[in-house]
């Protein structure tokens, strides 16, 4: 039986450990601007993944994920000292898709936004294709007793 609140809490404390580790310690120059985003730990607590962006080109993104592969042991050895756990999880580093889907939600946005754009120009100065007020209307209390003056008329 797995605890998923330890295996949160670990997690949490993996990303601190990390994140404060590559910021003092880790002095690898192809270390770009290194975010990390969420880390993840398997229920028996072995295995943590961390997710992490970078800000920059390809480059600077192939870079620093060649940077966290050869700090792996010194991140892992750090968490362990930090975390005081029996077994000190591996550490597995994952190049994290939110700025991708981000950017891929706000061209569709800016799509839709657009297309609304070019509805809103051609509505304009348009009119309805039938009454500008498609809805029914109770009748008025005058056109009803109206209407029975005319039925009585037609009945004489």
């Amino acid at each position: 039986m797995t605890d998923t609140a330890r295996a949160r809490k670990l997690a949490d404390r993996i990303r601190v450990v990390v994140a404060e580790t590559l910021q003092r310690r880790i002095k690898d120059p192809r270390l770009g601007y290194v975010t990390i985003t969420d880390t993840r730990v398997t229920g028996d607590l072995r295995e943590a993944t961390v997710f992490y962006t970078v800000f920059g080109s390809d480059e600077e993104r192939a870079a620093s994920a060649a940077a966290l592969e050869s700090a792996k042991g010194v991140l892992r050895s750090e968490v362990g000292r930090q975390t005081g756990v029996r077994f000190t999880p591996t550490l597995t580093f994952v190049a994290d898709a939110i700025p991708e889907n981000a950017r891929t939600i706000e061209d569709l946005l800016a799509k839709a936004r657009s297309i609304d754009e070019e509805v809103r120009k051609v509505a304009t100065d348009k009119t309805y294709a039938g009454d500008a007020d498609p809805y029914r209307k109770p009748e008025d209390d005058d056109d009803l007793v109206d209407d029975e003056d005319e039925e009585e008329d037609d009945k004489a």
